[in-house]
């Protein structure tokens, strides 16, 4: 019998949460039909949660909403993470070997591993990613398989302040258990880069409410990451405090600017508002935000020269010209990053850009999941598709009403070839119901008949 895997994630930014479910089919089908969005204030802030309940019911409402979607039981979620402390270090380990035995994967696992087990003063150490591989001193992608006395391996620590997991093991109790965390911006270069472009050199750049994320990628490997403190709501919060007006109206404005960072901006007015005002805000901010993302290719160690192109990311990267602006000041190619093209998202009203992060977790999970497991326990009902049994209802005295056959449909017999024409059978039902009247006569005759007579009875 073939078993639809029902995979769930959960993406948890500065200004919602967002989850979905995806199904894939033993085919490898994989497509979403679900997702639910939980809008948040001040409670994650810079990408970590700061308010453990609020954000834990925005989290539980979201589950449940989704059970209501499948009518089933959500017991495990993949959950991203991501945020303001989250950044690469770079290390590297070096050991000697037995050069008369083949280096292993295992082999490399585990030196890997080990790495990863070094302390990091203020940081707790999430996931490490290998760099470049050299065996007795020669550079290498895969030195699985070859012999040498010597191995170096030049790897990312990707780190981050021990409270940003903490607090989502936090949130993720007494209800769905966490499958796995997922470090998203990793996840994310998987599932939407090309391997060219990893190849050739590229800078992922996600820019959300809080925070903007810069992954750089070189000769195949992620080379730095980091995390910065500003996003889309640091322009949004210049142009409510600038303008002095709500922070929702400034939102509005912001995206309802036909292209705010042209210097021929329409001077139009929205909601009472300036459109030229509120373009200068927006201007300064942005160009600040580019500023510091243009900062970390030197940060990196790398140049411009090295690198092919930038993929654009994120809800705050949905700011109409922001792509154009960042091709001008960083000198590189622009494209925006779509979901992963093995998803299939049919439903218009939830493929949106903004959800590429989740899609992406969606699409790894998807990939790594073996076909036995699944995040949901769907609910069952006895009987077949057509019948239903019926079902009990204990402890009452009426036994006539102790069952209910509302979904119970009564299978009608199969008529047979010697079945009797309809006068026939009226006809023999009518002679059975004399016969028996008059045998039961007959009896009672009999009975009364052989009764023996009480002696010296009077009449």
């Amino acid at each position: 019998m073939t078993k639809t895997q029902h995979i769930v994630a959960l993406e948890i930014g500065s200004s919602k949460i967002v989850g979905a479910i995806a199904e894939k089919t033993p085919s490898g089908y994989v497509q979403v039909n679900h997702l639910e969005v939980e809008k948040l204030i001040n409670s994650v802030r810079h990408g970590c949660v700061q308010n453990v309940e609020n954000t834990k019911g925005a989290i539980n409402s979201i589950i449940k909403k989704l059970e209501n979607r499948i009518d089933g039981t959500i017991e495990e979620v993949f959950v991203g993470l991501s945020g303001r402390s989250l950044h690469s270090e770079p290390t590297e380990v070096n050991q000697n070997l037995d050069a008369t035995v083949p280096i292993t994967n295992e082999v490399l696992e585990r030196i890997v591993s080990d790495a990863g087990k070094d302390p990091i003063m203020n940081y707790e150490t999430i996931e490490v990613v290998p760099r470049t591989y050299y065996v007795d001193k020669n550079e290498t992608k895969s030195p699985s398989g070859q012999f040498g006395s010597n191995i170096n391996i030049k790897l990312n620590l990707i780190v981050a302040k021990p409270n940003l997991k903490l607090n989502l093991d936090r949130v993720m109790t007494g209800g769905a258990r966490v499958k796995d965390y997922m470090v998203t911006p990793l996840v994310v270069a998987d599932e939407i880069l090309e391997p060219s472009e990893k190849s050739l050199g590229c800078m992922l750049v996600d820019v959300g409410a809080e925070t903007t994320t810069v992954s750089i990628y070189k000769d195949g490997s992620l080379v730095y990451l980091t995390t910065l403190p500003l996003g889309g709501r640091n322009i949004t919060r210049d142009i409510t405090m600038g303008l002095n007006v709500l922070e929702d109206t400034a939102e509005r404005v912001k995206k309802n600017i036909s292209n705010p960072l042209d210097k021929n901006v329409d001077k139009i007015t929205i909601e009472g508002i300036n459109s030229t005002d509120a373009a200068n805000y927006i201007v300064a901010r942005t160009g600040e935000i580019i500023a510091n993302i243009k900062q970390q290719i030197q940060y990196a160690g790398v140049k411009t020269v090295d690198l092919h192109n930038i993929v654009l990311i994120g809800g705050g990267a949905q700011l109409q010209g922001i792509d154009r602006r960042i091709e001008d000041e960083i000198k590189l190619r622009v494209r925006r990053g779509s979901y992963p093209k093995d998803l299939n998202i049919l439903d218009h009203n939830i493929n949106r850009a903004e959800y590429v992060q989740l899609f992406s977790l969606l699409s790894k999970a998807a990939s790594t999941t073996p076909f036995n497991q699944s995040c949901v326990r769907l609910n069952t009902y006895n009987g077949n598709d057509d019948t239903f049994a019926p079902t009990y209802h204990g402890g009452s005295d009426d036994n006539e009403n102790r069952y209910d056959y509302s979904n119970f449909r009564e299978e009608e017999p199969a008529p047979t070839k010697a079945a009797a024409r309809p006068s026939e059978s009226r006809t023999s039902q009518s002679k059975q119901k004399r016969k028996s009247w008059f045998d039961s006569y007959r009896n009672k005759l009999n009975k009364l008949m052989s009764e023996p007579e009480d002696e010296g009875q009077d009449f």
